[in-house]
């Protein structure tokens, strides 16, 4: 009767069976801190060209309509505040 074992290891994607290195995370790894940085820094500067910032008339509205918002919040949790304020008065005199 034959013996079942564990199941054999699958490579990686793309790794033969035969490499066991680890991945050292390719060019990136070899790259010294501060050219780390400096790639990171012009990672940030092209990742904000491609955003698509508010015209003024768009900011101007998005502001206005956060602040009602918080507004009726504010109002809200006055409300139920006071309400319960008022709750305790009465039950506990």
């Amino acid at each position: 009767m034959a013996e079942i074992t564990d199941t054999p290891e699958v490579p990686e994607p793309g790794r033969s069976s035969e490499d066991k290195k680890p991945r050292r995370g390719g060019k990136r790894g070899k790259k010294g801190p501060l050219a780390r940085l400096a790639l990171f820094y012009r990672q940030i500067v092209a990742e904000l060209r491609k955003v698509v910032w508010p015209t003024r008339h768009q900011l101007t509205t998005y502001t206005i309509v956060v602040i009602i918002f918080v507004l009726i919040v504010i109002g809200l949790v006055f409300v139920i505040d006071y309400g319960f304020g008022e709750a305790v008065k009465f039950v506990f005199g």
